[in-house]
């Protein structure tokens, strides 16, 4: 099925990028109206075009609309970073077009939910935008959003930081109001909150030979093991997100506790430099990393906010130290049985990397009443992987293993008064 979703993936993109250039030749002949009172409200914009220019003093970018968009701007400190909120949008243009350069490090865009995305621009210092503007297109192609950057001081870029307005205070303190309301459960149902990783503008990993980005396998993934585990009297399972849609590591948190989850199981499928490592590997929290694979892998994962446009809201010491002490006291023994079981399930049916059961402090797994593990199912930075991991009967086979798991971890826990 997987196959099938990415044939039909690329023969829409295919689809897609032929009526663009239609549109375009369309435009270009003063043959389509582009006001927007032609397009349906809810039609998302089309970015068609894109191009970056300039050097480490200023630097300039473009992006060509079908219509005009509204925008807003804002500045995130820890890294510096850029943040342009759009309307729901399409972006058509090759990534290429907007590779990072001159005053930027990484440029990252995509959806943010239904209604909006985001262009977040990190920077190599302290930045700002000197213009930021939409004006229409010469040749009647619709508008063009310029953002023209240039350096500034550190103090400047902090009170940019300080003095600015954001629209929704709740973005910027990252807080989640927006979460859905709780999906109904059975009296008695074993809850399991399936975390699909990334989503939306947080592609993740990229394959080595297809590039099949991560978020796409997680989320086929999830699908696939919700649906098995659902199939199971007395379980009921939940997806912390069911499209391409970005989700902080709070929110995936708050979904499963909000969902009275009696477990958390967050699904990846990373890369890594060595292109050699293969396997599946499940790792718990620890305030200490076991490894520096480990350790590695924990910080990129936790960087899933910051990679989003994010404002990191640290909390006070003391309140982490809690959070980290009750999630050890009351529930580590608990995902570390659920590692073993998950690890016994796989023996001999699925392969796994050097010491499988690793640990250190992912933000994604400090629920401190929930039981919970993060999955990496096998690496995309590896050929052999990358196949299995795009393989339906694969992700089926892994999907009935979990399920297994879960089930033999259900009974001991019930065993025991749980």
């Amino acid at each position: 099925m997987f196959k099938r979703a990415q044939i039909a993936a690329k023969s829409a993109a295919r689809r897609s990028t032929f009526a663009r250039r239609v549109l375009a030749a369309l435009l270009a002949a003063s043959l389509l109206p582009v006001a927007a009172s032609s397009v349906e409200a809810g039609d998302p914009l089309l970015a068609y075009g894109a191009r970056i220019v300039g050097d480490d003093a200023r630097t300039r970018i473009v992006i060509d609309f079908d219509r005009e968009p509204r925008f807003s701007v804002h500045y995130i400190a820890n890294p510096e970073r850029i943040v342009v909120d759009l309307p729901a949008t399409a972006f058509g243009f090759p990534a290429k077009d907007l590779a990072a350069r001159g005053l930027f490090k990484d440029i990252r865009y995509g959806k943010m939910d239904e209604e909006s995305a985001r262009i977040v621009l990190t920077t190599a210092g302290p930045v700002k935008l000197a213009l930021a503007k939409v004006q229409a297109d010469e040749a009647g192609k619709g508008h063009r959003l310029v953002l023209d950057a240039e350096m500034i001081d550190k103090r400047a870029f902090a009170e940019l930081v300080k003095t600015q307005s954001w629209s929704d205070r709740g973005e910027a303190a990252q807080t989640t109001s927006a979460i859905p309301a709780p999906e109904k459960a059975a009296p008695g149902d074993f809850v399991i909150a399936v975390d699909a990783g990334h989503g939306g503008i947080d592609t993740g990993a990229i394959g080595v030979d297809t590039k099949t980005e991560e978020k796409q396998v997680t989320l086929a993934f999830a699908k696939a093991l919700t649906d098995r585990l659902n199939k199971e009297p007395g379980i009921k399972a939940i997806l912390t997100r069911e499209d391409d849609e970005f989700l902080s590591l709070s929110q995936r948190v708050l979904i499963a506790r909000q969902n009275h989850a009696g477990l958390f199981i967050s699904l990846h499928a990373d890369t890594l430099k060595q292109k050699d490592i293969r396997g599946a590997t499940v790792y718990t929290i620890s305030d200490k990393a076991s490894d520096k694979l480990a350790a590695d892998l924990a910080e990129r994962e936790n960087l899933s906010d910051q990679i989003a446009g994010k404002e990191t809201v640290a909390e006070p010491p003391e309140v982490a130290d809690i959070l980290l002490d009750l999630t050890r006291r009351e529930t580590q023994a608990f995902s570390i049985s659920l590692a073993e079981s998950v690890l016994n399930s796989f023996k001999d049916q699925v392969g796994t990397i050097n010491n499988p059961h690793r640990h250190a402090g992912f933000r994604v797994l400090q629920a401190p009443d929930v039981p919970s593990i993060l999955l990496e199912i096998g690496f995309l930075s590896n050929a052999e992987d990358e196949k299995l991991l795009l393989d339906e009967a694969w992700r089926g086979k892994i999907a009935g293993l979990l399920t297994d798991a879960v089930k033999r971890y259900r009974a001991a826990v019930m065993a025991n008064g749980g």
